[in-house]
């Protein structure tokens, strides 16, 4: 989803894949100057029961860019990111995490299912995978 020219998105999907419209204009009354939040393009995938894949497949074929990451990884001004190290880190919490992880990455999906699991706020999860160094791929939206 981030491209540096901020357009033509659409152009990272096989051509003869088709925009879904339903998706697309339920996103629209989201969608100010080609930005949509990520929280946003979350209730639009949970309103219309559709895989938040599904919604950042759309956002790519109008060309609109996520903004404000719920892990604080992207889409922030000025800075563009606002996640920080943790501090400390949660008894039980590094294992959890060492243990979902695919090769040296753990999940988006996985950040928000450890959040619900240990009651913490997304980005703190995050803080604790930026703590240990743990990358974050892929998103759930596809925007990385």
């Amino acid at each position: 989803m981030i491209r540096k020219d901020n357009s033509h998105f659409s152009k990272k999907h096989p051509p003869d894949l088709k925009i879904d419209t339903e998706t697309a204009e339920a996103l629209k009354k989201y969608i100010s100057n080609k930005q949509i939040s990520c929280e946003a393009a979350h209730k639009v995938a949970v309103d219309l029961q559709k895989p938040p894949e599904l919604v950042g497949v759309t956002l790519d074929f109008l060309d609109v860019r996520i903004t404000k990451c719920q892990l604080g990884l992207f889409g922030y001004q000025p800075e563009k990111k606002i996640i920080s190290p943790a501090e400390s880190i949660a008894q039980g919490m590094e294992s959890q995490l060492r243990h979902r992880m695919t090769g040296n990455r753990l999940s988006c999906k996985s950040i928000w299912d450890l959040a619900e699991e240990f009651k913490k706020d997304r980005i703190e999860i995050a803080s604790v995978c930026e703590a240990l160094k743990i990358k974050i791929k892929p998103c759930q939206l596809g925007a990385f």
